[in-house]
């Protein structure tokens, strides 16, 4: 796509304390890549959202980035209230609900805890499989859900790895080619299927 115009929503409640995701959000912002950059719990302390707002900023941008860290294994409380009031009946879904068809959704996370916590044999469960929420969301709204991105032990990285996490998501960031779902499903099956063989030890 030509001239993508790219929207990132960045949801963290203390974005400033944040080594990861204010980092990511400037590596982001400095590429030249991004159309648009919000900090969401600054533009809304309060929590009152300003949907017609948003509503046009997801309507002016073809690719949305939601960046948050994970909270207990899922999202902040100020994204789910931005997915209940601004993907709203007959805007996101419904009969005359085809504003964000054809968009991408692409989801950017920062885990704190460690990648064997997460190898779908310790706790049952992988990351991908803790997005799927936002998969079905982007399916209902007609948006293609993009290959989440996401860094394991966050908190304790050194910054060097955390920047270097930043410049590989910079490089993806606006590749036409990660709007097609099939090359979504041929990438989470293959690192399923990594997963697997690194925990029975033949990888």
């Amino acid at each position: 796509m030509d001239n993508m115009k790219i929207l990132n929503l960045v949801f963290h409640p203390n974005l400033q304390g944040s080594r990861n995701n204010n980092t990511w959000k400037t590596q982001l912002e400095e590429s030249g890549k991004i159309t648009t950059s919000r900090d969401l719990y600054t533009e809304y302390p309060d929590f009152q959202i300003d949907v017609e707002k948003e509503q046009a900023l997801l309507e002016e941008h073809d690719r949305i980035i939601l960046q948050f860290p994970f909270y207990w294994y899922s999202m902040p409380p100020l994204l789910k209230k931005w997915l209940d009031d601004v993907l709203a009946y007959n805007f996101a879904y419904g009969p005359d609900g085809e504003k964000l068809k054809g968009k991408d959704m692409q989801v950017v996370v920062s885990v704190g805890g460690r990648e064997k916590f997460y190898s779908g044999f310790d706790i049952f469960t992988t990351v991908p499989d803790l997005l799927r929420p936002f998969q079905l969301t982007a399916n209902l709204t007609q948006m293609n859900y993009l290959q989440p991105e996401y860094m394991f032990n966050a908190d304790a990285a050194e910054q060097e790895t955390i920047e270097e996490f930043g410049r590989q998501l910079v490089a993806k960031i606006d590749d036409p080619k990660r709007s097609d779902p099939r090359q979504y499903l041929y990438d989470s099956m293959s690192s399923d299927l990594e997963t697997v063989y690194e925990d029975l030890g033949l990888a």
